[in-house]
This record gives structure tokens, C-alpha cells and sequence, in this order.
């Protein structure tokens, strides 16, 4: 498993799972927790959840998936922007250890960018590094002036910035992700595939009958090709996660990359950053 470092060293693996819509129908609940436990034996052990999915129902399921295992997952959950204050944040943190039964979160992200101010944001998270609630924390969704604004607020130790990239969203390669490289911060992307609709890309699927590949494990390897991106698809079955899993072996090539530009051509200007 190809593996991404965090800024205190931790190495994660740069393939993990998403949980964005699980929970959701109950009919689906035993196919999505064992997903989630079979991409756990594959070595895809970062799993992300966040309150606000299924109102929290994400996150029990997760908790579900991981009991007995916990020690092998890094947990990541996401604390909506309205509770990321200094009054408010340790609360929303121990409803969501409480939700996935565990002690502490391996990361924990400010969802988006609101009203509260980063610099109480920042403030709050260190906070719960100090108390063990969290290892570690980042942010999601902030574009390029939003963590410049962050790290100048005391906010040197974000970890990450979770946000939209994709073969059909690449607007942050043009300043977001120099930026973050810059400042060795790794990116995590969500909604690699575009929810499936990559998948339908008639493009992309030449690219891929070419390779030898799907086309979902083309479009993850293609995010996963830096070495500072961490991908994290959804799947609901644990076909699908075996399928995701064979992209974190397909290394592309020089020329796989070039026509995939040709495809989806990197951005010329400025972008400003998308959400989903």
C-alpha cells in the first residue's frame, strides 16, 4: 500500500474509505460495515466519517465496523462549522467519540468554514490534542487564502485539508495544492470518482481499456499519482472495495498521464475551490 506522510510523521495509507451516504438505508447497513472491515484486511485502514452524515448515523456505523480493529484504523471524523467554536467544539467531539465507541479520533476536521473565527477554531482543536481527545487535527474545504488566513492564525499544526479533486475538478492544482505542498501538508480527496460519474466518461474509458484497468481504479490511482494525496472513495459492497483496491497498484505512466491531461486538461487560471 502506497503511503502519504502527515506533518509529525505519521504515515497513513494513501488509499482509505469514505463514508459520505453510508448509514443511510438500512437494507444496505451489513453490506456497508463489511466494506468497511473487509478495505481494514486490504490495508485501506484510514476511514473517514463526519457528524453531519446520516446525522450521525455514519458514524455509529462506522463504530459498528471497526469494534474489536480499532487500534488498526486511523479515524478521522468532521465537526460541522457551527460547533467549531471554543465553547462548542470538545461537546460536538465527545458526541462523536461517543457515536464511534472510541477514546480519541486520529484526526478530526473542521467540516467547512463558517462564522466562527479559524483562529478559535485552531485554538479549540489544540485544546483537544491536549486533553487526548484527538491526535491530530485539519480542515476541509478551505481554499488557498482560507489556510494561508489559518496558518498565520496559529494554525501551524493543520494536518490537512480535505477538499473536492478529481480527473473533472483539478481548479486546485493551479494554487490550492502548490500551496499545500509548500507547506508539507498533504491533501485528502473526496469524491475521487465524482460520485460514479466518472465512470460513465467515454474518455476515461479508453484511457482505462488501454491500461488494463476500470475506469474508477484509473481515476483513483491518477489522484493517489503525487505521493501527498490521499483518496477516499465510498463503497457500499465489499466487490466494490476490492475494485478500489487493485488502483493502489496500478502506478501510471508517463504517457497514461499525458493523455489524461489531453482528457482533462489542468487548469490555465485560477479556480475557485468547488464543494459537493
Amino acid at each position: 500500500m502506497k503511503t502519504v506522510r502527515f506533518p509529525d510523521g505519521c504515515l497513513v495509507p494513501a488509499l482509505g474509505q469514505g463514508s459520505w451516504m453510508m448509514a443511510e438505508h438500512p437494507a444496505r447497513r451489513a453490506d456497508e460495515i463489511a466494506a468497511l472491515r473487509s478495505g481494514i484486511e486490504l490495508g485501506m485502514t484510514l476511514i473517514d466519517t463526519a457528524e453531519m452524515y446520516a446525522d450521525g448515523e455514519s458514524e455509529r456505523l462506522v463504530g459498528e465496523a471497526i469494534a474489536g480493529v480499532r487500534d488498526q484504523v486511523f479515524l478521522v471524523s468532521k465537526a460541522y462549522p457551527q460547533n467549531a467554536s471554543r465553547d462548542r467544539l470538545s461537546h460536538a467531539c465527545e458526541a462523536s467519540l461517543k457515536r464511534l465507541g472510541t477514546d480519541r479520533l486520529d484526526l478530526y476536521l473542521l467540516h467547512w468554514r463558517g462564522a466562527v473565527p479559524l483562529a478559535e477554531t485552531a485554538e479549540a482543536m489544540t485544546r483537544l490534542v491536549a486533553a487526548g481527545k484527538i491526535l491530530r487535527w485539519g480542515v476541509s474545504n478551505l481554499d488557498a487564502d482560507d489556510m494561508a488566513e489559518l496558518i498565520a492564525a496559529d494554525g501551524a499544526a493543520c494536518a490537512t485539508d480535505q477538499i473536492l479533486y478529481n480527473l473533472a475538478r483539478r481548479g486546485p492544482e493551479h494554487d490550492l495544492l502548490p500551496w499545500l505542498t509548500d507547506h508539507s501538508i498533504p491533501v485528502m480527496a473526496y469524491s475521487p470518482v465524482e460520485q460514479g460519474r466518472l465512470l460513465g466518461n467515454p474518455r476515461l474509458g479508453e484511457i482505462a481499456a488501454r491500461i488494463g484497468a476500470t475506469l474508477a481504479q484509473v481515476a483513483l490511482a491518477w489522484t493517489m499519482r503525487s505521493g501527498h494525496s490521499i483518496a477516499i472513495p465510498k463503497a457500499g459492497n465489499v466487490a466494490h472495495v476490492r475494485d478500489n483496491f487493485a488502483a493502489s497498484q496500478l502506478d501510471l505512466t508517463t504517457d497514461d498521464l499525458a493523455s489524461l491531461d489531453a482528457a482533462f486538461p489542468p487548469p490555465r487560471q485560477r479556480v475557485p475551490l468547488e464543494m459537493l
